[in-house]
């Protein structure tokens, strides 16, 4: 979860409730559904992340055959859907990538359902990595969604795809990023400062 943040440049919320339908290992993009705003965007899916992702949806479907076989299975989906496909929130495309270990009984529906992974834990997972590592800046799940913006800039994209892939309405939220990188405000740097590298001294 964690390399996705990072990799994906994903918000907490965005990568706990991720659907198996939503990750595309064909073509390495993912589909976040319902961003900030309520926008949905595509996003990269980061090569590091894929196989231990896909082993995640392996282990996510076989949960969910489970929870059939004992006459649960049911997902959270959008009242809509859920009114015009009545089974759709049992179907595996709409199971969680990375689900809760425990179900839950819910009244309205009399579903047995499966909520997703609890964002607290993943908090706290964040948050122990960080001291382990020995950083003593402050740092959490969303330093790991600025650097990927920060890092990707570094790499030379250009700021309005960096835009559409972390979702922000406003090229200006984007724009902060290049302040981090000691850069004009458009984002660039000087073709002078490349004849301004100091020169290698001969050796004798």
């Amino acid at each position: 979860m964690a390399a996705l943040l990072y990799g994906a440049g994903l918000r907490l919320t965005e990568c706990l409730t991720l659907r198996i339908k939503d990750v595309d290992f064909t073509i390495d993009e993912i589909v976040v559904r319902g961003g900030k705003g309520g926008q949905d965007r595509i996003t990269c899916l980061p090569e590091i992340a894929k196989s231990s992702l896909e082993r995640q949806v392996r282990f996510a479907l076989r949960q969910h055959q489970e929870d059939l076989n004992n006459g649960a299975g049911w997902v959270e989906i959008p009242r809509s859907l859920a009114r015009k496909y009545r089974n759709a929130g049992r179907s595996p495309g709409w199971q969680w990538v990375f689900p809760a270990t425990g179900t839950y009984f819910h009244k309205e529906t009399n579903q047995v359902r499966r909520h997703h992974f609890h964002e607290t834990s993943l908090q706290r997972a964040v948050k122990s990595a960080v001291a382990r590592a020995g950083i003593v800046k402050a740092a959490s799940c969303h330093s790991l969604r600025h650097s990927f913006a920060t890092h990707m800039l570094e790499d030379g994209y250009d700021i309005r795809t960096v835009q559409e892939l972390l979702g922000h309405k406003d090229l200006n939220t984007t724009m902060i990023y290049t302040h981090v990188l000691k850069v004009g405000a458009k984002g660039v740097r000087s073709p002078a400062d490349r004849t301004l590298r100091p020169k290698k001294r001969r050796q004798y």
